[in-house]
């Protein structure tokens, strides 16, 4: 077990780690062990009811008690909890001068198709701390609500991205609208690696397709270090950041750039555990038989890896991220189930 790992591997490579949807024990723990930023996403709610069901239903409780409509009621639960996140990370956000710190919230997922209303949610959760940053899924609609934050210079974590087409698309947006205000806002590049290989292998067991394992569990880490020679190549002034993990090696795949990987604290608890060896491996040269291979077998990963690979229009009904907004409108309905069933009991029903 090596409780420093994180912290010696940020020192050896500048690879930072940021812990995701924590419960209060899990976030004490994170920062300990160098987590320096947080993310939230629609299921957090969902996250608490299980691991800490003895605070979150007095939260709900006092929420209902006086907000009758339940989705209201739901976007209050979400602020009150994500504030409890911020106020963890508040005091290092203050002593890095808003370096580190962060945390992000994401709304419901069945909002984003309307800039205004993305941009309301942003606004509105923006009150919540002052180390608050807007999370926003890099689909048509959301870029054109990122281009509108950025002059109002809110911090972006631009999510949802699994191609180098939505990646390029929102940097190129982002470029425009910052030489356009001179605002340069924090500016976050995901890299869904985790969701995207789920997606993939779903799609190869239903189709029957044969292609080995071990290609396979590659698909997304390949897409993700093209992601990262493109950002760097063309010098877009942003930060990449791995998120939905399924593993220890859509960490430690990261590790080596200048990168930033968001983890659950159970993935933070394996790879303290295993204390594997800190190697560069963004950088590492991947081999173009099986890149050949997968594109040849695969058409959604010929999607996601080839520069043109999708249209804009094309971002939100892509299957990864049809695939991951299932998982937040499952854990926005839990918490509304939740609600609906304590306003019966308060009611005696």
């Amino acid at each position: 077990m090596n409780r420093d790992y994180f912290r010696q591997v940020a020192k050896t490579t500048g690879t930072q780690v940021w812990v995701n949807n924590p419960s209060s024990s899990d976030l004490k723990l994170a920062i300990e062990a160098g987590a320096i930023n947080g993310t939230t996403n629609p299921a957090y709610g969902s996250k608490l009811l299980k691991s800490e069901p003895d605070y979150m239903e007095p939260v709900i409780d006092s929420v209902i008690n006086r907000v009758a409509d339940d989705n209201q009621a739901a976007d209050e639960i979400y602020q009150i909890i994500s504030r409890r996140f911020m106020e963890g990370f508040l005091p290092l956000y203050e002593s890095s001068k808003g370096q580190c710190g962060m945390v992000t919230m994401q709304d419901d997922p069945r909002r984003d198709e309307d800039p205004d209303m993305i941009i309301e949610s942003t606004l509105r959760h923006a009150k919540v701390a002052p180390n608050y940053m807007a999370k926003i899924p890099v689909i048509e609609s959301g870029i054109e609500a990122m281009v509108r934050l950025v002059e109002m210079d809110i911090p972006l974590c631009a999510t949802e991205i699994f191609s180098i087409a939505q990646a390029t698309a929102m940097c190129d947006a982002y470029v425009a609208a910052s030489e356009k205000c001179g605002k340069t806002p924090p500016f976050y590049l995901t890299h869904i690696t985790g969701i995207y290989d789920e997606e993939i292998q779903s799609q190869v067991a239903a189709q029957g397709i044969e292609i080995d394992a071990d290609l396979l569990k590659m698909a997304g880490t390949y897409a993700m270090r093209k992601q990262y020679r493109v950002v760097k190549e063309r010098g877009y002034p942003t930060i990449m950041l791995g998120g939905g993990a399924r593993g220890p090696h859509h960490f430690t795949e990261w590790v080596g750039g200048d990168a930033h990987i968001t983890i659950n604290w159970s993935t933070f608890a394996e790879l303290i555990d295993a204390n594997p060896p800190i190697e560069d491996r963004i950088h590492a040269t991947d081999p173009e038989d099986a890149i050949a291979e997968l594109r040849d077998k695969i058409p959604d990963f010929r999607r996601a890896y080839d520069d043109d690979g999708l249209a804009p229009e094309e971002f939100a009904s892509y299957a990864p991220l049809l695939r991951f907004r299932k998982n937040f409108t499952d854990g926005c309905d839990a918490v509304l189930g939740q609600i609906a069933d304590r306003r019966k009991t308060a009611a005696g029903v």
